[in-house]
């Protein structure tokens, strides 16, 4: 809009110029002076310029609307002929206790197939590519997405479209069947695939929370690919996805338009599954447990080629933090950016965190160690903040002793205003993408009922200080630790050692004497 502005107006001084240009030529061809006109004063003859302003603070906040049948629907204006809208459900493999775990990784492979009024993947791509939309799935441990990013003007198709994708599929067998290999072939490549973080982080929710809704599979087991079948998907669709239990959410769109699609499609629509109320919903609340899940692995020919990764042993170490609902999530980010880390090998340069404590206690010191990373996974009732580490199989007791001793000095505030610095900017970098403002806009929406706003979490950062950094890692050190092991294990500490370790005051792992070696 500015741009639109701003160019129109450009437009009219170099047409106008022109035309002065062309009448001052003949005036003065003769040879005689031209006059003296000042750049920074106006041609004469020009309409006034008219320049783009912002009134306010935040002219456009993000507006909900909460529907009769529950259904709430949240949008952010943002300037552009392309918008993202898509459906955000409270459903997730948190949800599957009392079904056999892998369904929401089967709705996922699912998603955007024949419904209702399409008969097949191909005619809702065709659609969608008319308007030169995409669309996409994703599922979590307690949400699903679908998504669809087109043109503005067909978002009244794309609303259909997502109310006949989430409300009417058709579930057929040949798709059921295309998706047990789709399954297949995704957890062959899981265990096959030289990057182990995606199966290190199954384990490590599976040893925090073991047996209980975080805790549950992701990813759908081996032997339970074939219990899936149309019933199953049915009893658990009536029971999670309903109104109440949604968002619709978009970026790029008039509020008022959004709301009016909503009403239209997804307000009276009867699920291909009935309209049955919701008796079966878990809601159980995150049980952290700590332990430890090791997984003996040859991994000598994970990566093998002209530069093969050599043999190495991944560690993940966590710790119980907390939930994104409560005040201390904000300094949990600030510690987990502060720790920051990354592969031994990096570009390097401004921004790319060679600052963070892990690249300057562990990788920079231990040339031998080939990773130090922490992650922060947070749930609507619970949070774990974890260290991901490799190193040759022999050194896996150093490695462990690193990382418990790097958990024991989290408490300094070293570098926190560096970190500070780098969330915030990285918050605003993200936010510079549409898609991601769709999901920033729908997951707040679907778990608080209302959005903060950019400037509202970067306040929240800047008044994080040192004290509030030792105060939830003392906390996190309170908790049992939760440990996953993959690879060659022979040297890897009992659990109670490593626990003891991070119940030290230097997190030294405790001596091991040895007669024979």
């Amino acid at each position: 809009y500015t741009c639109v502005i701003l160019a129109g107006n450009l437009y009219s001084v170099f047409f106008c110029s022109h035309r002065f240009g062309i009448a001052a030529y003949r005036k003065y061809s003769s040879g005689s002076g031209y006059p003296n006109i000042s750049l920074s004063s106006p041609l004469p003859g020009i309409p006034k310029p008219v320049f783009a302003s912002v009134d306010g603070q935040e002219k456009y906040e993000t507006k909900i609307t909460t529907l009769d049948n529950g259904l709430r629907v949240a949008s952010q204006n943002k300037f552009g002929q392309f918008c993202t809208v898509g459906i955000l459900v409270n459903s997730g493999s948190r949800h599957e206790a009392k079904y056999p775990s892998g369904i929401a990784h089967f709705l996922e492979k699912l998603a955007f197939s024949s419904t209702a009024q399409y008969g097949s993947k191909d005619e809702i791509l065709l659609t969608l590519e008319k308007h030169g939309g995409i669309c996409d799935c994703q599922t979590s441990r307690d949400t699903t997405m679908y998504a669809v990013s087109a043109e503005v003007k067909g978002l009244d198709t794309v609303v259909s479209l997502l109310s006949d994708v989430v409300l009417q599929p058709r579930l057929l067998d040949e798709e059921i069947e295309m998706t047990r290999m789709a399954v297949r072939f995704e957890l062959e490549d899981l265990n096959m695939r030289p990057d182990p973080e995606p199966l290190l982080t199954e384990m490590i929710h599976a040893a925090a929370y073991r047996g209980n809704t975080v805790g549950l599979p992701r990813v759908c087991p081996v032997d339970n690919v074939d219990k899936i079948d149309k019933k199953v998907l049915h009893r658990y669709l009536s029971n999670y996805y309903c109104p109440e239990r949604m968002v619709l959410a978009g970026v790029g769109i008039e509020h008022e338009h959004l709301v009016k699609c909503a009403r239209k499609y997804l307000q009276d629509v009867k699920p291909v599954w009935g309209m049955n109320t919701a008796a079966n919903v878990d809601l159980s609340v995150a049980q952290y447990t700590g332990g430890i899940i090791k997984m003996e692995k040859d991994m000598s020919d994970v990566s093998l080629g002209p530069t093969p990764i050599p043999e190495l042993t991944h560690i993940m170490i966590g710790l119980e933090s907390c939930s994104f609902l409560e005040d201390d999530f904000i300094p949990f980010a600030v510690l987990n950016m502060m720790m920051g880390g990354g592969g031994s090998f990096s570009a390097g340069g401004p921004g790319k965190g060679m600052f963070t404590r892990l690249y300057l206690n562990v990788l920079n010191r231990h040339h031998w160690m080939y990773n130090a990373t922490s992650y922060h996974h947070s749930y609507e009732d619970s949070g774990l903040l974890c260290i991901h580490a490799s190193a040759d199989p022999r050194q896996v007791r150093e490695m462990v002793e690193i990382i418990t001793r790097e958990f024991i000095q989290m408490a300094a505030s070293m570098e926190l205003e560096r970190a500070k610095t780098q969330l915030k900017s990285m918050l605003m970098m993200n936010l510079e993408s549409r898609p991601v403002i769709f999901e920033d806009v729908g997951r707040q929406v679907l778990s608080t009922g209302k959005r903060k706003l950019p400037h509202e979490l970067c306040d929240l950062i800047s008044n994080v200080t040192a004290s509030d950094i030792k105060r939830v890692t003392t906390k996190m050190l309170r908790s049992k630790p939760a440990v996953a092991a993959l690879g060659d294990l022979k040297e890897l500490p009992s659990y109670e050692h490593i626990q003891a370790a991070l119940s030290s005051k230097d997190g030294r792992l405790p001596r091991i004497y040895r007669l024979f070696r």
